[in-house]
Order: C-alpha cells, then sequence, then structure tokens
C-alpha cells in the first residue's frame, strides 16, 4: 500500500519542506539532531520528523531517499519517533570526503547507542526497509529497492500498541542540505518468524 505524505504529520516542522502526493523534500537548518546521552555526555532533541500512526503489529515500512550532504553529521533516513527518550533511526551520515557511515540508533529510556559500517562517500541515494515484529524490529538497507541487506534487529521497550513512523533529516553541525523521500510504501511483513532454535523453557 502506498503511503499519502500528505497525510502524515509533523513532530518539529522544519523551516523548508515540500510535500506532494508522492515525496518530502526536507531542507535542514544547522545544529539540529537526534540523540540522547550515551559516550558524548549531550542530548539532541530537536531535528524534524514526518511520521504516520498504526497499531498494527506486524507490518514493513519501504522508502527511497536521495540526499546531497556534504558536512559531517548530515543525515538523512527512516525513524520510528515515540518521545524523546524512546526512538529508533537509520540514515546515512555524511563523514567526509571518503566516507560515510551507514547507521541505526537505538535510544530507550533516554540512552543511545549507535551501529555503523563506512560506505563510500559518493553514495547519494539508498532504500530503507523497517519491519515490525510487536515491539521488537528490523532495519534494512538496499542500493535498488529489491535485494535489502539487513542492519540490525532491536528493541523498543515502548513500542506496546501505537506507533509513529516515517523519515527525518538533520544538520548537527554548521550546515544545511536537501533530502528527499519518495516511493513510501507499507507492506506485509517483510521480516518473518523466527523457524531456527526454539525458545527456552
Amino acid at each position: 500500500m502506498k503511503l499519502d505524505p500528505k497525510a502524515m504529520e509533523w513532530t518539529r516542522a522544519p523551516k523548508h519542506f515540500k510535500i506532494t502526493d508522492d515525496a518530502v523534500t526536507i531542507t535542514t537548518v544547522p545544529h539540529i539532531d537526534l540523540w540522547q546521552t550515551r559516550y558524548y555526555h549531550f542530548r539532541n532533541d530537536n531535528a524534524p520528523v514526518l511520521q504516520t500512526k498504526t497499531e498494527e503489529l506486524y507490518f514493513s515500512f519501504i522508502v527511497k531517499t536521495e540526499f546531497d550532504s556534504k558536512v559531517r553529521f548530515d543525515q538523512s533516513g527512516i525513524v520510528v519517533y515515540l518521545d524523546s527518550d524512546n526512538w529508533i533511526k537509520a540514515s546515512i551520515e555524511y563523514e567526509d570526503g571518503k566516507i560515510q557511515r551507514l547507521g541505526s540508533v537505538v535510544t530507550n529510556h533516554g540512552y543511545s547507542d549507535w551501529a555503523s559500517v563506512d560506505i563510500d562517500a559518493s553514495v547519494k541515494s539508498q532504500w530503507f526497509r523497517l519491519s515490525r515484529r510487536e515491539d521488537d524490529f528490523c532495519v534494512e538497507h538496499s542500493n535498488d529497492g529489491i535485494h535489502f541487506s539487513q542492519m540490525r534487529i532491536c528493541h523498543l521497550f515502548e513500542a506496546k500498541k501505537e506507533i509513529t513512523f516515517g523519515v527525518y533529516a538533520c544538520s548537527p553541525e554548521d550546515s544545511s542540505f536537501e533530502a528527499r523521500f519518495t516511493d513510501l510504501e507499507i507492506t506485509d511483513c517483510a521480516w518473518k518468524a523466527h523457524d531456527g532454535q526454539k525458545p527456552d523453557d
């Protein structure tokens, strides 16, 4: 099912954006981010996120991202944002002229972690797929929107029933760039139930 961007809602709408029937464009402003405590010892909760709501416990959300990021920490991708202390984000984050970080952050009860892998700085588009199975989530990425690779499996403690999810973009340093999101789609859950080792008694 195609997701209508016009039916989605902002948490902290950006100063500059454009929404059509099939695309969302965000132009970031400097010094906005999503991060809570851990290692860096600061809390940033001012990035714009555009989301929709669901009580569906099993589904996948797919989106294509395109971006012209060029300053350290510029980032754009998908997000499950429940509140300041509980959220997931996955994105490509610019590092320098050689590499970017393809990564994800999971924040539970006010503490963020970060898992990433280096990719070439020339990458300027990427597909993401977020799958939910109750309060567990699987994040994947793809170069073509067909073949997806797993980035991480994680748990969000406060994802009890209704959640909000969508897209975000931000520039933590003195920067501004344009991020475009297209092909927003909700499908049956592509992350199948585990059929290997049985649960412990």
